[in-house]
């Protein structure tokens, strides 16, 4: 079976009709999504109709459940907290329901599972970020221990692609856009962000895992990050200096941050303006 794997939307339509575009040509089986329909960016119910259209099987980041009120926004940062505010007021019947209906986690052929955050723990897993050594090897005891026997384990959250193995106790990265997956190994998958790029590729990243032929393949795919950015600044979601690819973004804030200044700009600037 070939699985297509996507995660972190973020109501963004751009990306998310671009990557489902890709995927129709790729010839997939089955398409899963990770969680976070919502946040950040504007097109709730076009992405919800997009998923339904594609037949998505989807499940709840923390995004989608804060929208619904599942959750409160503590820990979120300020334009993440400002986003579900936003779309809390706005949210239709019908994208609310389709949220509020969304499984934690979810099992595909008894091949592969399916969280946001990690597998561990049972309450909260949706917020907890896979960052560390630390936290991986406990969704990787997690995994060893489902009862659906899957070796591989997809979650999103992160915004980062990457393939971690753990094999005979030692857990490692693969490195590459194709990753061969061994019968006596476990795994933990991110396929990366649809609609919210953080790292120098501003494109839309996916994977499509082939459980036939225990592969990995990782794709990016370019759409209208104009347009989307322009609806996200048009609504006052867009953080400061949101057109500027994030890590330059960051050490442009360091500096601002180093001379003195960026409390002032921060205060001084519309929203909109200062969102270059």
């Amino acid at each position: 079976m070939r699985i297509a794997l996507i995660s972190d939307l973020h109501a963004n339509a751009e990306a998310l009709g671009a990557v489902l575009d890709r995927i129709a040509a790729e010839g997939v089986d089955r398409i899963v999504c990770l969680g976070d329909i919502v946040g950040y960016n504007t097109d709730v119910a076009a992405c919800v109709a997009l998923l339904r259209r594609a037949g998505v099987l989807c499940i709840a980041g923390n995004h989608d459940r804060a929208a619904v009120g599942a959750i409160e926004t503590e820990g979120f940062s300020g334009p993440a907290s400002r986003a579900i505010a936003w779309t809390r007021r706005r949210l239709d019947a019908d994208s609310r329901a389709f949220l509020t209906g969304l499984p934690l986690k979810a099992v595909v052929d008894d091949a592969l599972v399916l969280v946001h955050g990690a597998l561990h723990p049972e309450q909260g897993c949706e917020l907890v970020r896979l960052d560390s050594d630390g936290k991986r090897a406990l969704s990787f005891d997690a995994l060893a221990a489902h009862p659906s026997g899957a070796r591989v384990c997809a979650f999103g959250h992160t915004h980062r692609a990457g393939v971690w193995e753990r094999r005979d106790g030692v857990v490692r990265p693969l490195e590459g856009n194709m990753v061969t997956l061994r019968p006596d190994a476990l795994y933990l998958l991110n396929p990366g962000t649809v609609g919210e790029p953080r790292g120098a590729d501003s494109r839309a990243s996916f994977a499509i895992l082939d459980t036939g032929r225990g592969r990995v393949a990782f794709h990016r795919v370019a759409y209208d990050r104009r347009a989307a950015l322009a609806k996200t600044r048009r609504a006052g979601l867009a953080p400061r200096f949101a057109g500027v690819p994030a890590p330059l973004r960051m050490r442009l804030i360091g500096l601002l941050q180093a001379l003195g200044v960026y409390e002032w700009l921060k205060r001084s600037l519309p929203r909109r303006a200062s969102s270059i």
